[in-house]
């Protein structure tokens, strides 16, 4: 190959490569690189399986019964430890406080600039925690749950898509993202299944289904 032509290939490669991490800037980081990263999708259906299957009961259900956000390291609470882990280039000021950064929301793509546009989602929600067997746990435990920044249970994701969330399981919500999925799910069973939760059929169901294609 003559020289003019290969040095233009060159070139032509190198300037798509640049283009690519230019873009890369953009689409944000992995899915995957904000939260603990859960068990396979093989020990997902293994735990699952071993789930037992109940009738969800909200009875005395109280957000208050889960303390939080308690201290996780000097001035630093749950919220503001798990800003930094999830976020890029986040500063904080004396108290802990996010005061920039950004946030790449894995449930629906979106980005943000302000701590105040993210929430801290509990994946497997407090209230369906309740209604799956927290209810009998001591108020330490469900302190423990609502804070625990060791398992896949707490993700800073989009304010808006948090509270459409709401309380709901995989039966009735999912993420938009559908490549986040799969990535949920096997999130959602090693939560439960770390604390002895239960299911109801149809989220089991629904779990199972999207497990499935995993």
């Amino acid at each position: 190959m003559p020289k003019f032509y290969a040095r233009r290939r060159l070139s032509i490669l190198a300037a798509l490569t640049g283009f690519t991490a230019f873009v890369g800037l953009f689409t944000g980081p992995t899915a995957s690189a904000a939260l603990p990263t859960p068990v396979s999708a093989a020990t997902a259906r293994s735990y699952l399986a071993t789930l037992p299957v109940r009738t969800e009961n909200r009875t005395g259900y109280s957000r208050d019964l889960f303390p939080h956000w308690i201290t996780i390291s000097g001035a630093c609470n749950t919220r503001e430890t798990v800003l930094k882990r999830d976020g890029s280039n986040v500063v904080t000021d004396s108290s802990c406080a996010a005061t920039s950064g950004s946030w790449y929301s894995p449930y629906d793509g979106a980005t943000w600039y302000a701590a105040s546009d993210v929430d801290i989602d509990h994946l497997v929600p407090l209230a369906e925690a309740w209604d799956s067997g927290a209810s009998s746990w001591t108020t330490s435990r469900r302190q423990s749950f609502a804070n625990d920044v060791t398992r896949p249970q707490l993700i800073a994701v989009t304010d808006d898509v948090n509270q459409a969330k709401g309380d709901q399981d995989p039966a009735t919500w999912m993420p938009s993202r559908t490549t986040y999925r799969c990535t949920y799910v096997r999130a959602w069973v090693q939560v439960k299944y770390y604390y002895g939760l239960s299911v109801d059929s149809a989220e089991k169901s629904a779990l199972t289904n999207y497990l499935a294609s995993c």
